[in-house]
C-alpha cells in the first residue's frame, strides 16, 4: 500500500515560485507513474503532469508547459512540481497521485489508485 504526502503549498504573488514535494511511504516508488492534479473551487480536478516509473517520460498540461517541471527521486521515494512563473489561474489545491503497479502516465483523475490529501497553493497580489 502506497502512502502519500505532499508539502510546499503556500500563497505567493503572480509570478513568484513555488516547489511542491510529494513523499511516498508503504512501497517502492519505482512500481509507479505519480503525477500531480489539481482542483480550483467549483472546477473538476485536472491533471497537471506526470512521470513515468523510469524517468522515461512526462506529461504536462497546456497551460503550464513551460513554467512547470516535474522530476523524481525513486532512492529517496520523492516526486516534486517545481511551479514557477506562477499566475492567479494556477491557484488550487494540487494533489500527488499515483497509478496502480506499472501502469503508464495518465492525465485522468480516474486512472489514479493512490492520493495525497493536498497541499494549497494561492497566487494572488
Amino acid at each position: 500500500q502506497l502512502q502519500l504526502v505532499e508539502s510546499g503549498g503556500g500563497s505567493v504573488q503572480p509570478g513568484g515560485s513555488l516547489r511542491l514535494s510529494c513523499a511516498a511511504s508503504g512501497s517502492t516508488l519505482d512500481y509507479y507513474a505519480i503525477a500531480w492534479f489539481r482542483q480550483a473551487p467549483g472546477k473538476e480536478r485536472e491533471g497537471v503532469s506526470c512521470i513515468s516509473r523510469s524517468n522515461g517520460g512526462s506529461y504536462y498540461l497546456d497551460s503550464v508547459k513551460g513554467r512547470f517541471t516535474i522530476s523524481r527521486d525513486n532512492a529517496k521515494k520523492m516526486v516534486y512540481l517545481q511551479m514557477n512563473s506562477l499566475k492567479p489561474e494556477d491557484t488550487a489545491v494540487y494533489y500527488c497521485a499515483a497509478t496502480s503497479r506499472w501502469a503508464a502516465c495518465s492525465a485522468y483523475a480516474r486512472t489514479m489508485t493512490y492520493w495525497g490529501k493536498g497541499t494549497p497553493v494561492t497566487v494572488s497580489s
